[in-house]
């Protein structure tokens, strides 16, 4: 009996025509039936957001043997949602992938990312999710070094699924990658600034900063330093260390 191809999920957040996502279903095409569910158009910075104002469509761009690709009017988290409720009503797909992603997820970008985000909505219905990002943000990416460990990781995962609740946020340097660092996340922050658009209106602007340029254990030295950077990332976002304070200091 011929063994059945597994199925893949991909979205983003930079919408169904970006480079990053056409690259990367080239990649997860050589690993199973490839159905992409991706925004109409640029969706950054939506985190996990949801629509619930407006109603939600999705509109078939084309189908082969290979691959099918739906645009959607919604978030990146929307695309996820609304492809389980129909597309996967039936069978689940076995891998989530949201990506390539125009531009770094790295640290606390994490935070704000659609990118995360659908790969969240993922791990939140138990389905194996990656999160893949580049530091470039040209339209057009150059992943020659990369493209090899996107398909490493993904018959890793295939093969090998993640722990329930845990998603991998993966990101790739401009250029040569020198190896995969794993690694925690880095303690940064932006320092938001809002530039005058017009006499009662601003847009938002800002610089990053890293508070631990030197720490070699994290996502953003080993950028820095050319190499691919992996973090595990759990949906649970409890402190337990701190949970355990609590109950040791109010006796509950």
């Amino acid at each position: 009996m011929k063994k059945e191809k597994p199925i893949i999920l991909i979205t983003n957040d930079d919408g169904y025509q970006s480079d990053g996502i056409t690259k990367l279903s080239e990649v997860a095409r050589q690993h199973g039936k490839v159905v992409i569910v991706a925004p109409d158009c640029q969706q950054s910075g939506k985190s996990c957001a949801i629509t619930h104002s407006v109603p939600l469509k999705m509109t078939l761009v084309s189908e082969s043997e290979e691959m099918t690709v739906y645009s959607c009017n919604g978030t990146p988290v929307d695309c996820v949602k609304l492809s389980l409720y129909t597309i996967f009503k039936e069978k689940r797909p076995d891998l989530v992938i949201s990506g390539i992603n125009h531009g770094s997820n790295s640290s606390v970008n994490a935070v704000y990312s659609g990118t995360i985000g659908a790969a969240i909505e993922g791990c939140v219905n138990n389905i194996s999710s990656i999160a893949f990002s580049s530091v470039q943000f040209a339209a057009k990416l150059d992943l020659e070094h990369a493209l090899p460990i996107i398909s490493q990781m993904i018959s890793d995962v295939l093969s090998t699924p993640l722990p329930l609740g845990t998603l991998l946020n993966v990101n790739f340097p401009e250029g040569e990658v020198k190896e995969i660092r794993f690694c925690r996340e880095a303690n940064a922050r932006w320092s938001e600034e809002y530039m005058p658009y017009d006499a009662d209106a601003y847009l938002l602007a800002g610089e990053f900063h890293n508070r631990e340029p030197e720490a070699e254990d994290t996502d953003e030295w080993a950028l820095s330093h050319h190499m691919a950077s992996v973090v595990p990332m759990l949906v649970d976002h409890t402190d337990y260390n701190y949970l355990n304070k609590l109950k040791y200091k109010y006796g509950k």
